[in-house]
């Protein structure tokens, strides 16, 4: 399959919504672009080692796949906006953009970034971020972003799902902080 190909499916993912956008993920994950990765441990990938984000793609991956994922490493072809991640789990197949954020930069710039390539992000937290600020900024992009689903965050060994219905809680940013520091 070439790189056009490819594109074309993932520029069809923009379209799709529902049982059709589900299908469509498996799909992708069928094709025989996706090589095994990092010793055949449920991660796979449609482009190699010479991307410069790789190492970062990979880091995220093998968390997620602690967590009972299979993952699926996106190809990032030119002139179209995609995200960086299949993740099938049981049968459920999501996508995510993944946000490496390793400074004490805005959370929220990084997050608006992913408005129209997928409705689910994970922030993969390699620093220390406050979590109040934290999460005063997913707040800020769930009401910014109404298609916005999930924000899947990795800190250290632990995850954090946070699903839109969270933020609406007038407790949010104190549970929030609870699981964050916990």
């Amino acid at each position: 399959m070439s790189e056009y190909d490819i594109a074309l499916e993932l520029a069809r993912l923009h379209i799709l919504k529902g049982a059709d956008f589900v299908k469509q993920l498996k799909k992708i994950t069928g094709l025989h672009i996706f090589k095994s990765v990092d010793g055949g441990n449920n991660i796979f990938a449609a482009e190699g080692s010479h991307r410069d984000d790789f190492p970062m793609l990979l880091d995220a991956a093998r968390k997620a796949v602690q967590l009972g994922n299979k993952v699926y490493i996106l190809p990032n072809p030119k002139g179209i906006r995609t995200a960086d991640f299949i993740f099938e789990s049981r049968g459920i197949y999501k996508m995510y953009d993944l946000k490496t954020i390793q400074g004490k930069s805005s959370v929220l710039n990084r997050l608006l970034e992913s408005i129209g390539q997928t409705n689910h992000i994970l922030l993969n937290m390699t620093t220390d971020y406050n979590a109040r600020l934290l999460a005063k900024e997913i707040s800020k992009y769930f009401n910014v972003n109404p298609n916005a689903i999930e924000v899947l965050i990795f800190k250290g060994l632990k995850n954090i799902v946070v699903k839109r219905e969270a933020v609406i809680d007038k407790d949010f940013v104190k549970t929030f902080m609870f699981s964050y520091y916990k």
